[in-house]
């Protein structure tokens, strides 16, 4: 049966970098932000999302404007609570779908970005937590996106802190360089497709 391992780590900590890496050795890899987007695309849901709030959270061309519903969510709980209700259980079953379209894999890579704080953890096999020292993963941040340190202090402080996910991973890789990465990924690939 196919495994399923958990990849996730904080903002600007190169899980995306991760699952580049992974992808490039031939191992599937469902990205559940992406799929999220795309379900987000959907007229249904965007009803469904439009209707939790009193704004207008829709863009011109019809689709969500995220930025503007990341703003609005974080400062509202509630709302990122019943967004998350709205759009879960889809991907849920978008990604189950997909499972089942790499079942002769003996492994595949699931990336989550808040995979512990949303309980993911516990439908996989095995997690793997990319970390990176706060001050690189800010720089990284502010040289990817338009965003201030503000925000993205922020996101970091409303997503689980490093030493709870520590404790949750079943492996925990470092990313304070590219070849350290790679070669700790290395070594994972090997581990994960002898188990």
């Amino acid at each position: 049966m196919t495994k399923i391992i958990g990849l996730t780590g904080g903002i600007g900590s190169g899980k995306t970098t991760a699952a580049n890496y992974f992808a490039s050795k031939g191992i599937p890899i469902y990205i559940a932000d992406e799929a999220a987007k795309t379900i987000m695309n959907d007229p249904k849901i965007i009803k469904e999302i439009q209707n939790l709030f009193e704004e207008n959270i829709q863009l011109p061309n019809g689709f969500l404007d995220r930025k503007l519903i990341r703003q609005l969510v974080f400062s509202a709980p509630d709302k990122l609570k019943k967004l998350n209700e709205i759009i879960h259980p889809k991907v849920k079953n978008d990604f189950e779908n997909w499972v089942q379209s790499h079942k002769n894999s003996p492994f595949v890579i699931k990336e989550v970005a808040i995979l512990f704080e949303t309980k993911g953890h516990l439908t996989c096999d095995a997690t793997i937590l990319i970390t990176a020292p706060l001050e690189i993963r800010i720089q990284r941040v502010l040289q990817r996106d338009q965003t201030t340190r503000e925000n993205i202090l922020q996101i970091i402080h409303n997503q689980l802190s490093e030493d709870e996910k520590i404790k949750l991973a079943t492996y925990v890789v470092q990313n304070d360089s590219l070849d350290n990465m790679y070669k700790n990924l290395d070594k994972l690939i090997d581990i994960l497709s002898k188990n």
